[in-house]
């Protein structure tokens, strides 16, 4: 019998693949999704966003205890810290999710295939052949579509190689024992949300960032707040610091790097690299194609596709989008949409929302106030601190602000830049209203429950025009 044609076949299957692949079968296409790890979810669900985030809700609890005499209780000074029960639950909400993803394919009806997939070439007569590899074994695969969702791994540096003391993401999410000390290279969201982790359960935590300043992508006024919230929790940093060697023992790490003109030297257990991550492109089966790449990243148009007609390529692997999971799992249904012929919305980098996890939170959208005046704009800024703000009393959580940039001349919304308590989930009201286009004068207008951490977003927006009322 002949290989049944699939109207889209999916390579991989993370948030962008298998976010397309939902949708694709809520569409009614005849969809595959191509797998080689054991499960489903990729990265983000197995050894990113979702495990990382669950150890930093396990330490915000262990910091809350810390400081449990403040809200009245007592008798929890003989706490422990049970550090296999902490990486038991975290296996065990990344499984509940990856069989959640099981259910999410069969009740859309999308066929899974385990294997490495690759493109033989262009379409013939408007199909295309995916060749599918097991280990000893090889299928073909035929489809009139093909969407490119392979993912990324973290990049290294030069001469290491990750092991028991050279961590990447992967390694340091199965650490058998909590390290007594920790150097982490890279001051990124990565490497931030480790350092906030690790501190929090008492690691002695370094980070060198080669840029001047942590989170270097976001706005500088959270950079300094972070810097300060971090050498207040004794968290170690050297900014404009470029790592020159690492001697890696049987007892540790020795970590020798550049900072303010001269060369230093520290020791610590373990090193994390955090410098960012590339592109799985290779063998992939690209070079008989037409699509196009830089430096493994794939070029696409504003719908995703690239410039071999039927194929797109969605998540980390696509060139000027963040790596971000909520802008592939966007990016695979602006995919989808342009296949089924239904309508779709192009995504808008600047309304693109970052969140980092740490502790204090960081979220933002848009442009940042150095951004705003670079792109000719005359900018007004407003700014609100969570001290004010009676909710952040009442959960006890003061550190950081709500940052509002805005056009001087309409009151156009430009950015929004939020450090502080639950900024990951507060963020999103201002990604809605750059969206739907408000101005900040319609945010002040805008009825805020009180008391609600929200309600730092209502001042905020008054503060534009030195109108806040609770500062």
């Amino acid at each position: 019998m002949p290989e049944p044609t699939y109207d889209i076949a999916i390579v991989g299957s993370g948030p962008a693949g298998y976010t397309a692949a939902i949708r694709a079968g809520q569409y009614g296409l005849k969809t595959a999704l191509i797998e080689k790890d054991r499960a489903l979810g990729g990265t983000c669900l197995h050894v990113g966003c979702i495990p990382t985030k669950a150890l930093l809700f396990n330490a915000e609890i262990w910091d809350q205890l810390k400081a449990a005499k403040e809200f009245g209780i007592e008798g929890v000074d003989g706490r422990k810290l049970n550090w296999a029960a902490i990486q038991e639950r975290k296996a065990k909400i990344v499984a509940k999710h990856a069989k959640g993803l099981e259910f999410l394919m069969r009740k859309n009806k999308v066929e899974t295939v385990k294997g490495f997939g690759r493109l033989t070439g262009p379409a013939q007569a408007g199909t295309f052949t995916l060749e599918v590899t097991n280990p000893g074994e090889s299928s073909l695969i035929k489809a009139k579509h093909v969407i490119l969702a392979t993912g990324s791994e973290a990049r290294m540096l030069p001469g290491l190689e990750a092991d028991s003391r050279v961590l990447t993401n992967i390694e340091i999410l199965d650490l058998q024992a909590i390290p007594k000390s920790l150097v982490i290279v890279g001051a990124g969201a990565v490497g931030v949300e480790f350092a906030s982790i690790f501190a929090s359960f008492h690691t002695e935590v370094t980070i060198l960032e080669m840029l001047p300043r942590l989170v270097p992508l976001e706005d500088e006024e959270v950079s300094q707040e972070l810097a300060r919230v971090y050498r207040k929790r004794g968290i170690n940093f050297y900014t404009g610091a470029r790592v020159e060697k690492v001697e890696v023992g049987k007892s540790g790490v020795a970590v020798t790097f550049a900072s303010d003109g001269k060369s230093q030297k520290i020791e610590a257990e373990k090193i994390l690299i955090a410098v960012g991550r590339k592109p799985r492109t290779e063998n992939i089966g690209l070079e008989r194609t037409r699509v196009k790449s830089d430096r493994g990243f794939i070029l696409t148009d504003r719908s995703m596709e690239t410039a071999e007609p039927g194929v797109f390529a969605v998540g980390d692997i696509v060139l000027g989008t963040p790596q971000l999971a909520h802008v592939g799992a966007m990016e695979g249904i602006v995919a989808v949409s342009k296949i089924a012929g239904k309508p779709a919305k192009p995504i808008n980098p600047e309304h693109i929302p970052n969140a980092t996890y740490c502790h204090p939170e960081i979220g933002s959208v848009g442009l940042t106030e150095a951004k705003a005046k670079q792109a000719g704009y005359e900018v007004k800024v407003g700014k609100f601190p969570f001290t004010a703000n009676s909710r952040a009393s009442i959960v006890g959580a003061h550190e950081g602000f709500i940052k509002i940039v805005a056009d001087r001349a309409y009151g156009e919304i430009l950015g929004v830049h939020i450090i502080g308590p639950q900024a990951t989930e507060l963020i999103t009201e201002a990604v809605t209203a750059m969206e739907l286009e408000a101005t900040v004068e319609d945010l002040m207008w805008t009825i805020h429950a009180h008391p609600t951490l929200a309600e730092a977003m209502l001042d905020a927006s008054a503060s534009v025009y030195g109108m806040a009322i609770n500062a």
